[in-house]
């Protein structure tokens, strides 16, 4: 179905001073038109609003059959006839003949220019003659590389382009024959080609190919011409009833047919690559891939007389390139472009298809024409239809399909673009009497009119002829003579942005028009979505980069994301990412809407409630006025009841009076919608009040268990973020001071439901406490604690030991005691996580040798001892921040031994020991000397004790104590020989006698 709206797309005309009847023209380059008649050729320089003036003519070898202008390069290409012989002509550097008289260079193809005529060359226009085996038929000139491909019968032809360096500052244009593509049974009419892309039109038919360099493929390639008389091919899906047959009284035709991809290669149709290019060459096609076939049928009139009209119309390639990826200079080598999308369209005198035939081949539109075409052109933005008295134009999906390749973010909740599969739009239908051709070049429609209606086709032949694919050349019969009432029309499209406003008028016309509302906004929403296309496509159209203001596109293209798209009904998702891209505010988006009652109730647009809900849940830094605060609350309780609580603890809405949020959420609850969550609510505009009653009533109607849950479903009642920075609400400074417990389990629960990361929460709990970035607060401790014994998953343990322990540490150096009471002691943790070791006895008996009244450090003290005997905690990694703790206390010494043990450094820790707390030494021996460090009993422990009793002095008590303790051992774990040998040389018999009779009744015993 084809929409029409009567806009205005067309802008001034003006004529082109033509002397003779045109019978070829095309425009191209920057300012360039070019128009043959007779044996001539005239340009014409057009300025910006159409202004046409000449500005060279030049003669040419014959009648000009077939014309085409390329912009890389800047040359133009001809099929000329002369004595019913065809040439093939490029004009080179026209743009230096000054009159027609001037001097004009003829050279062949591939001939070599000698240094000598450089400054000839320079200063004068080039006649490059590429001679062909057979007559050429259809040309087309490459956008990107300037490429020529030539059609003739059963064959393509590529002229390559190139440079012919004559010295250091000049360089010539010229071709080289580089590669000949052989397609059985088929004659071209026309044929369209770009970057590697074939396009290729008979009567009937369509055939796209893509010419791929892969050198793993070069065994594909023929070196030498491959002729074949093989019958046709069909498909599978054609059965043999439907072959076609010749006869002289009738003719049987084949279904209708359409091969994407792989499968067009049953099409019937043999395509040969013969390679003629230098071996120099740096890009050569070794490969062909199919990318789709299309066979149309007869139409047939109501008599069934078989009437032909199937004849194209139409064949071009639109391209589309990455953004950024284009230059504003030419240079001589090709330019180097990434190609985004690329898209084929072909019409048929009563239809037109248009395909994306990059990475994927897919039927994009389909455009039905209310009357027989005559001549079709696309660009970037429409298409342009002529028919014998009409001029139309067509709104195009491509930019819609580009845009879509080019940015992935297109179709989320940051941007969007309409559809591909929108119903075609015609923008104008406007007339013109006796049109007969069509071409474009920027924004410029060229247009030839013809006043009487009586002309005679330039092609008769009978049915059966046209639909043979063995014809050998297109008889072109020669015009009639030229006659009065012609015109060639320059016609200007208005710019994008003057159509675009145009477009939005009218949809604002049929938002406040009488019809029916459903029809209403599709039309609106469709039209909006032209709109919206038609910038994009100016934006993203690097051709006429130049031709329209930037800054003005891109102003309209936030104004058309501005557009009411929440009327969008079943797409209602998509407000959100248009609105997003259109720059406007919630304020500025809420003050167009219509807040009237309709029908005696509120009723809302959903794409409206989805952008707002989205838009506040966001974290946005804009904050509502209070008027438009209670229009949202209000909003929501009429469309998403549930989603009020969610609602007003945003940011945005911190101007909300808390009387009216309190009253819409009473009225949840008496509307069954009751929630821990609604109760948390109230309780925050309770404290919003002062009414601290009021905020303890509210929290104790739910378990602890229960409000962490709430505070999990919506954490903005604890955290919010301003403009990136973590803020604490006012509900978080309030459980600071009356439930901490609770407010460390609820950001504890936020972690583990991923709602809040390890570093958030950390620099929530620094900011709600007051502290900056190097001191840490209690709660902060506290927390890291919680996370130990929960075992989240997603934490790292030994940074979370590393928090803690240099806590512990830097507490213990400074004597700093916590800023609140610590939530859980040492008892707890080493009852409640398994991270958190038993203390070994022996640190008992070292901490009770000195005084530690102080109750906080001993519980840092013993968490910190705690944590190093546990089974997780890497030892090697804290040792160097030991150093702030010193040995000299107790508290550091039990510190350092226990980590020196867990290393496994034992003959370290008995020295220590020995030398600060003898009392300890048994009891460490008892504990850590066992399995194979049993030995260090009589090589370290029982040596140092009996030299430093020899020393005497006041431990002499402890350590002839702590020697016979260790004498006992030793004489239990050693035979009488080896107890013999390990006791001092100068040693008393008398002190040793009775642990010598204990070996020697061991003996005997044994």
């Amino acid at each position: 179905m084809v929409q029409l709206y009567n806009l205005h797309p067309f802008g001034s005309q003006e004529v082109v001073p033509c002397k003779l009847e045109p019978e070829r023209f095309c425009g191209g380059g920057r300012d360039a038109l070019f128009v043959a008649a007779g044996c001539k050729v005239e340009a014409f320089a057009v300025a910006g609003q159409g202004l046409c003036q000449p500005r060279c003519a030049f003669s040419t070898l014959g009648r000009v059959l077939r014309l085409a202008y390329s912009e890389a390069g800047d040359y133009l290409v001809a099929i000329e006839e002369k004595n019913k012989a065809t040439f093939l002509r490029a004009y080179v550097n026209w743009r230096s003949k000054r009159t027609e008289n001037s001097r004009v260079c003829i050279r062949m193809v591939g001939h070599d220019v000698e240094a000598p005529f450089s400054e000839t060359f320079r200063d004068q226009m080039s006649i490059v003659e590429m001679p062909l085996s057979e007559a050429p038929l259809c040309i087309s000139c490459c956008p990107v590389k300037g490429d020529l491909l030539v059609g003739c019968t059963n064959k393509l032809v590529l002229f390559s382009l190139k440079y012919q360096i004559i010295n250091e500052e000049f360089s010539i244009l010229d071709f080289e024959r580089s590669l000949i593509i052989h397609i059985d049974n088929i004659t071209p009419v026309e044929i369209s080609f770009c970057i590697g892309y074939v396009a290729v039109m008979s009567d009937l038919e369509v055939l796209i190919l893509k010419l791929e360099s892969d050198p793993k493929n070069r065994e594909s390639v023929n070196h030498h011409p491959r002729k074949t008389s093989n019958p046709l091919k069909l498909s599978e899906d054609i059965s043999n009833e439907t072959l076609q047959l010749e006869s002289d009284d009738f003719v049987i035709c084949q279904k209708p047919m359409e091969l994407l991809g792989e499968k067009s290669k049953q099409s019937g149709i043999a395509v040969t690559l013969e390679s003629t290019g230098l071996a120099d060459e740096k890009i050569k096609y070794f490969h062909v891939q199919h990318l789709l076939y299309r066979l149309f049928c007869i139409e047939k009139s109501k008599y069934w007389f078989p009437l032909f009209t199937g004849f194209m119309v139409g064949l071009f390639f639109c391209l589309f390139f990455h953004a950024g990826s284009l230059t504003s200079e030419r240079k001589h080598s090709s330019q180097e472009k990434e190609l985004l999308s690329l898209f084929c369209f072909f019409s048929l005198p009563h239809v037109g298809y248009l395909y994306m035939v990059v990475k994927s081949v897919e039927l994009m539109s389909v455009y039905q024409y209310p009357e027989k075409s005559q001549q079709a052109v696309l660009t970037p933005q429409f298409l342009h239809v002529i028919t014998s008295n009409n001029l139309q134009c067509y709104t195009v999906r491509c930019s819609a399909a580009a845009a879509r390749e080019e940015d992935p973010y297109v179709d989320t909740t940051l941007k969007a673009c309409p559809p591909v599969s929108m119903d075609v739009c015609a923008l104008r239908i406007q007339l013109f009497i006796g049109l007969k051709a069509i071409c474009h070049f920027k924004n410029h429609i060229i247009l030839l009119t013809k006043a009487d209606p009586e002309t005679i086709p330039e092609r008769r032949e009978s049915p059966k002829r046209l639909l043979s694919r063995k014809g050998t050349s297109v008889n072109l019969k020669t015009p009639p003579v030229a006659e009065a009432g012609w015109n060639l029309y320059i016609v200007n499209t208005i710019s994008p942005v003057q159509l675009y406003k145009e477009m939005v008028f009218l949809s604002d016309l049929l938002d406040y028009s009488n019809t029916y509302k459903t029809a209403k906004t599709q039309s609106c929403i469709h039209l909006l979505s032209e709109a919206h296309l038609l910038v994009r496509a100016a934006l993203m159209d690097g051709q006429s980069a130049g031709t329209w203001r930037k800054s003005e596109l891109l102003e309209a293209f936030k104004e058309s994301c501005g557009a009411p798209w929440r009327l969008l009904q079943q797409y209602s998702h998509l407000t959100l990412p248009y609105y997003k891209m259109s720059g406007l505010s919630m304020a500025e988006v809420l003050a167009r809407v219509d807040w009237a009652l309709e029908d005696g109730a509120q009723k809302y647009e959903r794409g409206l409630i989805f952008y707002i809900n989205h838009s506040l849940y966001e974290n946005l830094d804009e904050e509502l006025s209070e008027e438009l605060a209670a229009k949202v609350v209000q909003m929501f309780y009429v469309a998403e009841p549930k989603q009020l609580p969610h609602i007003l603890c945003s940011p945005s809405m911190k101007n909300i009076d808390p009387l009216t949020a309190i009253s819409y959420l009473r009225k949840l609850d008496t509307s069954g919608f009751s929630s821990v969550l609604v109760t948390l609510t109230k309780a925050a505009m309770a404290l919003k009040m002062r009414d601290l009653d009021m905020h303890r009533n509210e929290m104790k109607s739910h378990s602890e268990m229960k409000l962490v849950c709430g505070f999990i479903l919506e954490p903005r009642l604890l955290i919010q973020q301003r403009k990136g920075q973590i803020v604490p609400t006012e509900f978080a400074v309030q459980l600071k001071e009356t439930q901490p417990g609770l407010l460390v389990a609820s950001v504890l629960g936020l972690q583990k439901n991923n709602k809040i990361g390890i570093e958030e929460a950390d620099s929530f709990f620094k900011v709600l406490c007051g502290k900056d970035e190097d001191t840490i607060p209690q709660l902060l401790v506290d927390f890291w604690e919680a996370q130990l014994v929960a075992c989240l998953p997603d934490v790292v343990l030994q940074e979370l030991f590393f928090k803690l322990t240099s806590q512990y540490i830097w507490r213990l150096s400074k004597r700093q005691p916590p800023d609140t009471t610590p939530l859980r002691t040492s008892e707890d943790l080493i009852n409640t996580c398994s991270h958190y070791g038993l203390i070994s006895p022996w640190v008992n008996v070292l901490i009770s040798s000195e005084s530690l009244a102080d109750k906080n450090y001993m519980e840092d003290l013993s968490k910190l001892q705690s944590l190093i005997c546990g089974p997780s905690f890497d030892i090697a990694s804290i040792i160097p921040f030991l150093e702030p703790l010193s040995e000299d206390t107790v508290a550091g010494l039990s510190v350092h031994v226990l980590c020196h043990t867990r290393l496994e450094e034992y003959e370290w820790c008995i020295d220590r020991l020995l030398e600060r707390c003898p009392e300890a030494v048994i009891p460490y021996a008892n504990h850590e000397l066992k399995e194979e460090n049993r030995t260090l009993w009589w090589k370290k422990l029982l040596p140092e004790l009996c030299q430093r009793i020899k020393c005497g002095g006041e431990k002499y008590q402890l350590y002839l104590s702590s020697l016979k303790e260790t004498l006992s051992v030793v004489a239990v774990e050693l035979q009488l020989r080896d107890f013999l040998n390990v006791l001092p040389e100068d040693g008393t018999a008398a002190f040793f006698l009775p642990y010598l009779l204990y070996c020697s009744r061991k003996k005997s015993l044994t």
